[in-house]
């Protein structure tokens, strides 16, 4: 798992004084399993894309750390 990734997701779970994730997987859904809202994500990909310079909700939705994992990876490529 993408430790950076891990501390941007950790940011946005501060703000909602929420504690640092743990047991994190591909397949951990960030609103089921983080609680987060629309507001929450959208945090989420501004500080995503400052970190990275990927937008990973720009071509559509993405649910899982593993589809936000695969469009940092594919933004990097590019």
């Amino acid at each position: 798992m993408d430790s950076e990734l891990i501390r941007v997701i950790d940011e946005v779970r501060a703000n909602k004084k929420q504690p640092p994730v743990t047991g994190v997987s591909h397949a951990t859904r960030l609103r089921e399993d983080f609680g987060f809202t629309s507001l929450d994500l959208a945090e989420l990909t501004v500080r995503i894309e400052e970190r990275f310079g990927v937008d990973v909700f720009a071509d559509g939705l993405v649910h899982t750390i593993g589809e936000v994992q695969e469009k940092i990876a594919r933004g990097r490529r590019t």
